[in-house]
């Protein structure tokens, strides 16, 4: 079987290199106990608002990139999932990562360039769970994963991995280089690195959620919308540059892109975050109630970060605005909680629980990105709303974004964490006890 959105028994592969010994201690490692305060409302949620900015101009940018014939352009993502791409590695190929294996953990690696690399970071998870009710996209169990670039220093470049993992023992992905489309001239449009120096978009390319035929990706004080019907394969021949010169296209040595449509915004590039416009880091669907996307302030030491509920429209798969469309107006937040949790990541919810990524309660005085503490455990924590999270159990170092698949009741997780050897990067999921 794939791994797949659906529940299954763990497998037990001898090529995992543990000893029994090991093995035993990971099972019945102890978990701790709580943590402190409650996950608490926002009075007047509906004061917090996102602005739609930019469709038009930039779907007018695609259609004339489109007919210029420098970009070759498929509706679908069916070209990703042929069987051709990088060959990554199904179940959890670094042990079970302090993961509790009473909740089934399961999940898959990357190939060992992207494990290990420090260029390219991951951050965000989602999948077919989220774009469709029934869990799959062209009748495939399929994964997006967002990463942000290092290389520059200045989150200049972001891409997407489409992961294809179908059948069999194998984990087939590709990786897409997220653009913005623009106008060069009056009558010339062009695209650039979506997080480009002296522009006003944002390429840390935090959170990640899937719905419909769109992509959401929340970058600080941006979410930013991408169709999954405008996917472009480059002409150039694996060029460094981003954009189009002489009639051909490149990504930065990216065979495809996918170009933005759009963002909803409460500030700019390098705004500072407040409690009237909070940054947006983390970013999970809600499908409980009217559909909605969830987002989650990062803040490094203390507890206290808004989570916040932006609603959806599921007639066109965008945010739900108050303008005549959805690509215009204003999003109000519907609800929102402040998590007790220092140094969340990630939150997902099942509608009755919210699950946040974060410290451990032992380690919350630490700064999770110090050398020192990096290698520590992270913590998935668990609570109802007006309860003290609990930790549901220890994790790989670093977990960033969690998303809930409500197909099968899993909860899914990535984790940054840089290691030249042996690596210990992953995507994981569990499921949780109800």
């Amino acid at each position: 079987m794939s791994i797949s959105t659906r529940p299954r028994l763990p497998r037990v592969h001898l090529a995992v290199g543990l000893t029994f010994g090991l093995l035993f201690l990971m099972l019945v490692r102890a978990q701790p106990a709580a943590a402190a305060s409650t996950l608490d409302p926002i009075s007047d949620p509906g004061r917090m608002s996102l602005v739609a900015g930019d469709f038009e101009s930039r779907w007018r940018a695609i259609d004339a990139i489109e007919a210029s014939g420098a970009v070759t352009a498929y509706d679908s993502l069916s070209p990703l999932l042929g069987g051709n791409g990088h060959t990554g590695y199904p179940y959890l190929c670094h042990g079970n990562q302090n993961l509790n294996t009473s909740y089934r953990v399961d999940g898959f690696c990357w190939n060992r360039d992207d494990d290990t690399t420090g260029e390219w970071v991951p951050q965000g998870i989602t999948g077919s769970h989220d774009a469709q009710p029934g869990g799959t996209w062209l009748n495939k169990y399929v994964y997006i994963a967002s990463w942000h670039s290092r290389n520059t220093g200045s989150d200049e470049f972001a891409r997407i991995s489409v992961v294809d993992n179908d059948g069999g023992d194998s984990t087939i992905y590709n990786h897409i280089m997220l653009v913005d489309p623009y106008w060069e001239t009056d009558t010339t449009a062009n695209f650039r690195a979506v997080g480009k120096a002296g522009t006003p978009l944002a390429g840390h390319a935090d959170g990640i959620s899937w719905y419909g035929n769109k992509l959401f990706v929340a970058s600080g004080h941006q979410i930013q919308v991408y169709d999954l019907r405008h996917l472009w394969r480059m002409s150039g021949n694996g060029q460094e540059s981003v954009g189009i010169s002489g009639g051909k296209s490149s990504a930065r040595w990216h065979n495809y892109a996918l170009p933005m449509i759009g963002l909803y915004a409460n500030g700019a590039k390098g705004d500072p975050c407040t409690d009237l416009n909070p940054c947006m880091n983390s970013l999970s669907l809600d499908r409980t109630g009217t559909d909605a996307l969830i987002t989650t302030e990062f803040r490094r030491s203390t507890g206290g970060a808004p989570v916040v509920r932006w609603p959806l429209n599921s007639t066109d798969a965008l945010l739900d605005t108050d303008g005549t469309t959805n690509y215009r107006g204003s999003v109000h937040a519907t609800a929102g909680y402040r998590t007790p949790v220092w140094a969340v990541q990630g939150t997902a919810t099942d509608g009755t629980y919210f699950y946040f990524s974060g410290t451990c309660p032992e380690y919350a005085d630490r700064d999770p990105d110090a050398s020192a503490t990096a290698d520590l455990p992270y913590c998935i924590h668990w609570a109802k709303p007006g309860t003290s999270p609990h930790v549901l159990t220890y994790g790989p170092p670093l977990i960033q974004n969690l998303s809930w698949a409500p197909s099968s009741g899993r909860l899914w997780g990535i984790n940054e964490r840089i290691a030249a050897a042996p690596g210990v990067r992953s995507v994981f999921s569990l499921d949780p006890p109800n």
